[in-house]
Formats: C-alpha cells, structure tokens, sequence
C-alpha cells in the first residue's frame, strides 16, 4: 500500500533529480523508494558499513602475500601504470 510523503529538500536538487528520473523513465517518487530501500538493505545486512553491497560484497576478495603493505602494493602498480 502506498502512503504519500512530503519531503522538505533543495530547488537546486529536485530540479536535477527529476531531469534524471525522466531520462532513466522513471518517477522520482520510485527513485526515492529504491535508494530508501537499499539503505535500509544494507542496515540490515551491514549495519555498521559505509559502503554499498557490492562494494562490501568485494570485501577481502583479493589477497595480497603474507607481510606485504597494500600502500606499497599501490604506489608500485601506479608507478608501473604511468611509465
């Protein structure tokens, strides 16, 4: 059952909101409820995470050796990247 709601945001934001909504064909009333809803997904599921659900999904999927610094890790392949 859906319920009305009346939320309080800027001009500025609910002008670019509904360019979006319209170019994806979608309401902004249904953009709203699907980010709503994922917040509340990843509450759930991860409540103390500041990150999506594929991006905590992703967590701890890659290995690095044993003793190895990731920073490190990084900087080389950066380096190597812009030879």
């Amino acid at each position: 059952m859906n319920v009305k709601l009346t939320l309080t945001l800027d001009k500025a934001v609910i002008i670019k909101a509904k360019v979006v909504a319209r170019k994806s064909g979608r309401s902004l009333s249904d953009m709203v409820e699907t980010y709503l809803k994922t917040q509340i997904c990843r509450e759930a599921t991860h409540p103390s995470s500041n990150y999506s659900p594929l991006v905590s999904s992703l967590k701890g999927s890659i290995k690095l050796p044993e003793g190895s610094d990731y920073k490190q890790e990084l900087k080389s392949a950066l380096a190597n990247k812009y030879k």
